[in-house]
């Protein structure tokens, strides 16, 4: 067998069955490009779902890391470190907010986002005990806690892990008629992706953000905005919320925030709300380590700069309009996104998702597919033009073919 075959039939072999890669064992990797274990390149189109979004081996986020190896890399929250308040502060500062609590992972962080909502509700709107609801909106991805499934609508997430957690209402996405008949004075929450991502890229009707921060405000309600594919540069803005002119009232994070180097996820939010946690209510042995902070530090450093939503605003305009044209000839049904992401409707006749997902494999180029016959298309927002538009020259060869 090949390298790569035995490498497969390994991990077949001794891990669980809870994910479906592609037939590609990667090696290294810099900048837009992977190299497998057989010496043959490939072109990363989905940026570990926009956890890579400043490349792989990014020498600021290596270098950042290396040092901070060399210091300390844990604590635990039983100490202060010092790095971590220059994190907060700085996360604080780029989010126009006050606070941050700091996690590990984008399910942690929504996880903390839904105790923070219930909290509040209890201590500071006066919902009574155990009555808090918060609304999501269907087809929604946050993560796949148990809490978190209870309210999904992907039965592939939800299926055989009940009895499921109560306290969640769901109403269809972009829907605000919907949204305002389900608010009751009980509702402490309103969580949505201003961009759902595994749903295919779904962008909601320009309005709705808006409509969603207005009946929030209105009726005593958090906005929680769960940015963890969708912000920190991808869509052209350092948040997708910014381009409707939106800030919630609370950030989710994660993915980027770690730069594909360590994970790192954040609630940031209003000191009048994370202000109701006192010590010991909530918490994270990892959650803020001095590691974890000195990476997202420079991910923030670099963020200040502009230079890299600018830079997706620029080659996503591009990438938008390039795949609009294949949207007019048959191959392509419908292209959806901001920024440098985007979804991809296959028309079935050409292959399910997954199998133009291999087909462009084979040509060395690697994307991910969702929900049947979309493929999600975000690479790393340092690629070049020029080897973005090799990508697309190679999805326009496997379309014609």
């Amino acid at each position: 067998m090949s390298a790569t075959e035995t490498a497969i039939a390994s991990a077949e072999a001794h891990s669980a069955h809870n994910y479906h890669p592609l037939p590609v064992v990667v090696a290294s990797a810099e900048g837009a490009w992977m190299t497998d274990v057989e010496g043959r390149r490939y072109l990363d189109l989905l940026a570990g779902y926009s956890a890579l979004n400043f490349g792989h081996g990014n020498r600021r986020l290596i270098d950042a890391a290396k040092a901070q190896l060399e210091r300390v890399t844990l604590t635990s929250r039983a100490f202060h470190h010092d790095r971590f308040a220059d994190f907060c502060t700085r996360l604080a500062e780029l989010c126009s907010m006050e606070m941050v609590l700091p996690m590990n992972t984008g399910a942690e962080a929504v996880e903390t986002a839904v105790k923070t909502a219930r909290k509040w509700g209890y201590r500071v709107k006066g919902v009574p005990d155990g009555m808090a609801k918060i609304i999501v909106a269907s087809d929604n991805f946050h993560g796949r806690t148990t809490t978190i499934i209870s309210f999904s609508t992907d039965p592939e997430a939800r299926a055989d892990y009940g009895p499921y957690t109560p306290g969640f209402e769901i109403v269809p996405y972009g829907d605000l008629t919907a949204l305002q008949e389900a608010m009751t004075e009980n509702t402490v929450a309103v969580l949505i992706e201003p961009i759902q991502g595994e749903a295919g890229v779904l962008v909601p009707p320009a309005g709705y953000l808006p409509g969603v921060r207005e009946l929030t405000r209105e009726r005593n309600v958090l906005f929680i905005a769960d940015e963890i594919q969708s912000g920190l540069g991808r869509t052209g803005k350092t948040f997708a919320c910014e381009h409707e002119g939106v800030v919630p009232d609370m950030y989710v994070l994660g993915k980027a925030l770690g730069g594909g180097v360590v994970p790192v996820s954040a609630v940031v939010s209003s000191a009048d709300i994370l202000g109701v946690f006192k010590p010991g209510e909530h918490g994270s042995t990892f959650g803020g380590n001095p590691l974890a902070c000195a990476v997202a530090l420079e991910v923030i450093a670099m963020l200040r700069t502009g230079e890299y939503q600018e830079r997706a605003a620029e080659l996503g305009d591009h990438l938008h309009r390039e795949l609009g044209l294949l949207a007019g000839g048959g191959a392509v049904e419908a292209v959806r996104g901001r920024g440098l992401w985007a979804g991809v409707d296959i028309a079935p006749a050409l292959g399910t998702g997954r199998e133009i997902s291999e087909r462009l494999m084979e040509e060395r180029v690697l994307v991910k597919d969702t929900h049947g016959s979309t493929i999600r298309i975000a690479p790393p927002l340092v690629i070049s033009k020029e080897d973005l538009d090799w990508g697309l020259d190679r999805l326009r060869t496997v379309l014609s073919s």
